[in-house]
């Protein structure tokens, strides 16, 4: 793989289809702005349609919007349905909104905001309309996780939407280790069809709205420090348009900002943590995540 894989490297993207949650601004919607560049058809699905007509006239290509709340589970169903109906076929779902750091709030269904919004809602969408890129060669899922899994993250069975206590920062990291989990069971469990590949991407620290729930002490350094961390949402999407259309990427692989830190830099191969790759907590969390969304994928149990 080329060790400098720039927006230059993207393929030709014409007769492709691509849905990318959370595309009204930062990371989401350079990713969109991107792949329309290179002529895909673009579907920029997001909470405030409003924002989303606003990022989409700013966006050259063929590009609609889609209504989305990941944290509720009639609003992913609509879509979904609304999204099967418009694209017969999908070549591509980036699942990139997300929320970061946020004080203790439930979604429509109860949930924790972050685990559901970030892993539940993401989870339940994509085996909403899995069936539209199983059948497509070179289909891809890509799930934009963090290096925050690796920062106070466990998956909390026990306690998953952190009702005995709750510590912002430890229930992002369970959301974005759940991410990468998700990523790995759903590469295993698709290997036997052959078409569609899951991966993830992280974007390092870049300049967009996620960070806007930092923990108050963290704050002032992240400000200081801005200028050697935190690259543009430009040079952050860079991991995400890699898994999803570098043809030598494969099924499973993490993509990440290059430089030894991964926080900045062009994007290259990266490891996840040991627990990312637990495969009996990864089937766990797939079972727990099929009972809360009452979604269940088209796909049978994956192998060791």
């Amino acid at each position: 793989m080329s060790e400098v894989w720039t927006e230059q490297h993207i393929p030709d993207q014409r007769g492709r289809v691509a849905i990318v949650t959370g595309a009204n601004t930062g990371l989401g919607f350079e990713t969109a702005r991107m792949l329309a560049a290179r002529g895909a058809t673009v579907v920029l699905a997001v909470r405030d349609v409003e924002k989303g007509k606003q990022a989409a006239g700013r966006i050259d290509g063929d590009v609609t919007v889609q209504a989305l709340d990941l944290a509720s589970l009639d609003s992913i169903r609509s879509a979904a349905a609304d999204l099967r109906v418009a694209h017969p076929r999908i070549d591509l779902l980036i699942n990139n909104a997300g929320v970061m750091h946020t004080p203790r709030r439930t979604t429509a269904d109860g949930f924790e905001l972050q685990f559901g919004t970030n892993h539940l809602g993401h989870f339940a969408l994509t085996g909403l309309l899995l069936e539209h890129l199983l059948p497509v060669p070179g289909s891809r899922v890509v799930t934009v996780s963090s290096t925050g899994h690796r920062i106070r993250a466990a998956i909390h069975f026990d306690d998953l939407q952190w009702e005995r206590s709750y510590n912002r920062v430890a229930a992002y990291g369970q959301a974005k280790l759940a991410n990468l989990m998700f990523t790995y069971e759903l590469q295993r469990r698709l290997a036997a069809h052959g078409t569609t590949l899951a991966m993830a991407a992280h974007p390092g620290v870049s300049n967009t709205e996620l960070a806007r729930n930092l923990p108050a002490p963290l704050r002032l350094p992240v400000t200081w420090l801005a200028p050697l961390l935190i690259q543009e949402a430009a040079m952050g999407a860079l991991p995400t348009l890699r898994a999803a259309t570098d043809p030598a990427a494969v099924g499973g692989q993490y993509f990440g900002p290059g430089n030894r830190t991964e926080t900045r830099g062009y994007p290259r191969l990266v490891s996840s943590s040991p627990d990312s790759h637990d495969q009996a907590a990864q089937q766990r969390l797939w079972t727990v995540s099929e009972e809360l969304t009452g979604v269940t994928f088209p796909l049978g149990r994956s192998r060791p």
